[in-house]
């Protein structure tokens, strides 16, 4: 049950690649856009993966977007008429961008985001733990592990047929060709450190 459509709130969508987070955050702004709400849509421009100005699924299902490369931008798009604002792979913007959602969530908008909540070694992503303390709502998804068919919840990092390395990049824009949906058991990285091994037999 959500708040009061004239209360601002942030709902937040977020588990590993392969999840389905797109295509929820594309299925929620479609049924506001049925509702004739004044959405605006917007995507970092480092994700141009699929499309410059359309937020893409894996399902292929889009919608028109507009580019940012700073979170700060998200104000030169939106006025006093905009009643919803979405946000896919937010976990690309600057730091800011927590602070600017929690900012129009307290002026009455609704804003809807999806995002990693963890990175390639199954580490918080950047901001994302902060988000997701300040939303009302959160949908945390999972995929399939290509390796054994369990829920997957992570996303593991595949770099010359071997997992990554514990230090490379954190950001690194790729599909199908670079990641693959892992569970705790089948997720691995190279060389990650592990302060307690040892401590169980």
């Amino acid at each position: 049950m959500y708040l009061n459509q004239k209360d601002g709130w942030i709902e937040v969508i977020c588990g590993p690649m392969f999840a389905g987070k797109t295509e929820e955050l594309l299925r929620r702004v479609k049924r506001l856009e049925y509702a004739k709400k004044n959405i605006v849509v917007f995507k970092p421009d480092i994700d141009n993966r699929f499309s410059e100005n359309e937020v893409v699924s894996h399902n292929n299902n889009r919608t028109k977007s507009v580019n940012i490369r700073r979170s700060k931008d998200i104000f030169k798009f939106i006025d006093d008429d905009t009643e919803v604002v979405a946000i896919d792979e937010v976990q690309f913007l600057d730091e800011e961008a927590v602070g600017i959602i929690d900012y129009l969530a307290s002026k009455k908008i609704r804003v809807i985001v999806s995002g990693l909540d963890k990175d390639f070694r199954g580490e918080p992503f950047s901001f994302m733990p902060k988000l997701l303390s300040l939303a009302e709502y959160v949908t945390k998804l999972t995929a399939i592990c290509v390796e054994c068919g369990a829920p997957a919840t992570r996303t593991q990092r595949i770099v010359n047929d071997k997992p990554a390395r514990y230090i490379d990049p954190i950001v690194l824009v790729g599909a199908s060709e670079s990641y693959e949906a892992r569970c705790r058991s089948c997720h691995k990285v190279y060389r990650k450190p592990n302060p307690y091994k040892g401590q169980l037999k």
